[in-house]
């Protein structure tokens, strides 16, 4: 089973609610982390973050995990984790067993969401019942009514308590997502660089050679890539996928080349064509730096937050 696939079906699965309600916000808020995130809802007077830890009774509710003191029931989770089972199979009869694998990425999943709900109360969201009920209202709106949506809670396993809650967690979530998310500055230092790709170390060390002897590296990056030109465009740290090549290309001044760079997808020489100290960011590269702002606060809250997991 691969990476991607779980991927995939963890966006599936833990996005399932945003998909359905990005055409109907209220407030559409600007740089949206992802292209699912909801946009805030800020309405008056506030209520308490929603929580599943049980009050004191006679017969505790099962718990699969508590979050700074959040409790996450047994039910609730194994409702996440047959949701997630099913869009990793596409619909297709559920294991009876899911694995260890399974079972993490789904828990991972709730931490990250329970996590940036907690915050987005602590730093002022607000989502009154009003409001909360607004937005369900607008979902039956936009499904073709109550029984539609009623329809759709039931085939992805939610009841309406639990549909409410998600619902909640999930606005929540998204308006910290987005908090994070506009804090990426829009403009940065970037390179605009070229490269040459080779496949092997011999035909690299030639092709680094006629490069000393005076061969014009354009026209042989044209050599080997038509199409493009080798060209990699203007692009900030934190943008490439292998930090040597991104090493490389802000090491340099312009008009300079590097040395053979390899890297799990080939033999790389790299020449910087401009810098710019304060670009604005395109979509694409802002995307991307906001998705690791996201990765980085969640890795940050996760080693301050007090996690307790009473999964078998």
């Amino acid at each position: 089973m691969t990476s991607s696939r779980h991927n995939q079906a963890i966006i599936a699965c833990s996005l399932l609610l945003a998909l359905l309600l990005a055409s109907c916000s209220l407030t559409p808020k600007p740089s949206p982390i992802t292209t699912q995130s909801i946009a805030s809802v800020t309405p008056t007077p506030s209520i308490p973050t929603p929580t599943t830890t049980p009050t004191p009774s006679s017969t505790p509710i099962p718990l699969a995990a508590q979050f700074n003191g959040e409790g996450i029931t047994q039910e609730e989770f194994q409702a996440e984790l047959k949701r997630y089972q099913s869009a990793l199979n596409s619909g297709t009869n559920l294991a009876t067993n899911p694995s260890d694998e399974a079972t993490q990425v789904v828990l991972n999943d709730l931490i990250g969401q329970v996590l940036l709900a907690q915050s987005a109360y602590a730093q002022g969201f607000v989502l009154d019942a009003t409001a909360l009920q607004a937005r369900l209202d607008q979902l039956a709106s936009q499904m073709g009514g109550n029984q539609a949506l009623e329809g759709w809670m039931t085939d992805n396993g939610y009841t309406p308590d639990s549909f409410r809650k998600a619902l909640a967690r999930s606005l929540a979530a998204a308006w910290m997502r987005d908090q994070i998310g506009s804090a990426v500055p829009e403009t940065a230092d970037q390179t605009h660089a070229r490269q040459i790709l080779l496949y092997n170390s011999n035909q690299a060390n030639e092709v680094f050679a006629q490069l000393q002897s005076g061969q014009d590296f354009t026209k042989l990056a044209k050599m080997y890539d038509p199409v493009t030109g080798g060209e990699l465009g203007w692009f900030p740290r934190g943008y490439l996928t292998e930090k040597t090549l991104e090493d490389a290309a802000f090491g340099q001044a312009p008009g300079q080349y590097s040395q053979v760079i390899q890297t799990p997808l080939g033999f790389h020489i790299l020449m910087v064509i401009e810098r710019d100290s304060s670009r604005p960011l395109e979509p694409n590269a802002r995307l991307t730096l906001q998705e690791q702002a996201l990765s980085e606060w969640l890795q940050q809250r996760r080693a301050q937050s007090e996690i307790q997991i009473y999964l078998p």
